[in-house]
């Protein structure tokens, strides 16, 4: 941990023995304003100092070497001298999942949480507690969770006890999501278990946008830490377009800052995308080719092979467009090329990100191809159709596929398309990047790729989903005595490489949350730009009553977006066979 005259950064494990490891520390008022509490520990009088970022740090009363004006310190010195080993401040972190006995809360939330209690990555003292409408015991909840819970493939080691220790510190509160007083009742149960330490509590919303709102004002007023930090996680949709999403902001900030919103995009927690920042800025090979003199197009893919499966209202709401590409798929190709951070830290990272959006051209309703999947027969097997999911009107015309080619127009990118295509019900599974890039000039090999010249330029395949992996597509002299080439893999195959289990995107975010990290979470400018991209062809879309381009499901989706690509001189590089 850095300490310095004119920035501090705090963890939340934060405690003064972290200080006695410094010569001094000295505060400045120009960088950080304080809040003072007051807090009776170890027997003696503390002040706690409250920073913007919600973390306290205990002061002695007898601290002369300070002046506060304004309520603010102005220069204050700490020595650690006024510290004894004994006082140690302990904080303790209560996570409640509102909407616990939801899906989303049962498959992926307390697994994550589970998960990182066994990594060990969860805070010594810690608490999970399950709010939701249902009528629950502690020991149901518990019960419903053990269903769930798996430990990790390559460490089994004491899974049982681990799972048993972990379920102890989980507890159910019922209640409605637009009470104040049921909050209060679960403010009063995380205090028993919060007794003697700071509490930091982090909310996570596992329940439909429209009572986001109400959830956050009843915690706020009845359930929020009264010393240590509030954060509240906010799962996606944000909204429905551009003013819904700037509504919805301004009213969660009428109960918290901009600091305790964590909006979520499970997306930006999986590994591969983790991974793009450390392959494009610590590889020197990527670098000078990262930009439209040496790569001709880039793609962003994402497929399933299956249709709604129960989830066609909400589905039918929203459309692929605002489910996938509008926060999955924009967010990836932000990270993909946005210019260098000066750091890592996450608010240089984000600023980055935004000025990639901003740079984007408005996107026109003929750069867009939507299609929806029809049912059919193949091999004795019927396959249903989108509207047949019995929560879908039979008139529907919401896109289950969508295709959009963007640009960005700055200096390193101008004319380059990024091609996105996401849908549901085709012939893979799976989600990735592509990078083509730009023929050899004056190929002396052209004669022996023939017609095949755009197939055999070079391509970078990040493959997120499944299976996940980097590889490089080369053109490679095939052994023996004649010239004949061949399309080779250079070849990183994670499960090969790495004999670990690769984390659940959740886990990762879950953790960062509890850390106070933001660079993988949504910042609200960010929000808006990613709408104002993206809303214009949506109204148009629904105002012009666009009728889908129909594809039989389980096939590779409309052919109207292959005729996109080649509008842009692209062919879609999913479409080939020599893929590892």
């Amino acid at each position: 941990m850095a300490l310095s005259s004119t920035y501090c950064r705090f963890s939340s494990a934060f405690s003064t023995s972290s200080i006695k490891n410094q010569e001094r520390c000295l505060f400045t008022a120009s960088k950080i304003d304080f809040n003072f509490y007051s807090h009776i520990f170890a027997g003696s009088r503390l002040l706690q100092m409250k920073c913007s970022n919600g973390h306290l740090i205990p002061v002695e009363n007898s601290f002369a070497d300070s002046s506060i004006v304004d309520g603010s310190v102005t220069n204050f010195e700490v020595s650690p001298d006024h510290f004894s080993s004994s006082e140690q401040i302990k904080t303790t972190v209560s996570v409640t999942v509102v909407g616990a006995s939801g899906d989303l809360a049962k498959k992926k939330i307390f697994p994550a949480l589970f998960a990182l209690y066994y990594e060990n990555f969860l805070p010594e003292h810690f608490t999970i507690f399950g709010y939701a409408r249902s009528k629950m015991s502690d020991e149901e909840l518990r019960n419903m969770i053990s269903k769930t819970l798996t430990c990790r493939i390559d460490k089994r080691e004491n899974c049982g006890d681990k799972m048993e220790k972990f379920l102890q510190r989980c507890f159910y509160q019922s209640g409605q999501y637009y009470s104040e007083e049921n909050f209060k009742e679960l403010d009063k149960k995380l205090k028993e278990r919060e007794a003697g330490k700071v509490p930091n509590r982090l909310f996570y919303l596992s329940i439909p946008p429209n009572i986001f709102v109400d959830v956050v004002r009843c915690a706020t007023y009845g359930a929020s830490s009264p010393t240590g930090w509030t954060r509240v996680i906010v799962e996606k949709p944000f909204g429905r377009d551009s003013e819904s999403s700037r509504e919805l902001t301004a009213s969660l900030k009428q109960y918290l800052t901009e600091d305790q919103i964590f909006r979520i995009d499970h997306y930006l927690g999986k590994e591969l995308v983790e991974n793009l920042s450390v392959l494009r800025f610590s590889n020197l090979v990527f670098e000078p080719l990262w930009s439209r003199q040496y790569i001709r197009n880039v793609q962003l893919i994402f497929s399933e092979d299956f249709g709604t499966e129960g989830r066609g209202g909400y589905f039918d709401s929203y459309g692929i467009i605002r489910d996938i590409m509008q926060n999955h798929l924009l967010q990836i190709l932000a990270l993909f090329a946005m210019e260098t951070p000066v750091s890592l830290d996450a608010e240089d990272i984000r600023n980055e990100k935004v000025k990639v959006l901003k740079s984007m051209r408005p996107l026109e309703i003929e750069d867009v191809v939507v299609g929806q999947y029809k049912g059919h027969s193949k091999g004795g097997k019927s396959y249903p159709s989108y509207t047949d999911d019995p929560k879908v009107p039979n008139n529907s015309l919401t896109p289950t596929f969508a295709a959009a080619a963007l640009f960005i127009d700055n200096a390193r990118w101008d004319g380059v398309p990024f091609l996105m295509k996401a849908g549901k019900a085709l012939h893979s599974n799976g989600a990735e990047i592509r990078v083509q890039f730009r023929h050899v000039p004056g190929n002396l090999y052209r004669r022996n790729f023939g017609t095949y010249l755009d197939k055999n330029t070079n391509e970078l395949v990040i493959r997120v989903q499944p299976n996940e992996a980097i590889y490089l597509k080369i053109n490679n002299k095939v052994p023996g005595l004649g010239m004949r080439l061949d399309r080779s893999n250079l070849n990183l195959l994670y499960s090969a490489k790495y004999s670990r289990e690769i984390p659940d995107a959740y886990e990762r975010l879950l953790l960062d949350a509890i850390e106070g990290e933001r660079r993988l979470f949504i910042r609200s400018d960010e929000l808006d730009a990613a709408w104002a991209l993206f809303t214009p062809v949506l109204k148009e879309l629904e105002e012009k009553h666009v009728f889908p381009e129909l594809y039989p499901f389980g096939s590779r989706g409309p052919v109207g977006a292959h005729y996109l690509a080649a509008k842009y001189n692209v062919r879609w590089g999913d479409l080939s066979n020599d893929d590892s």
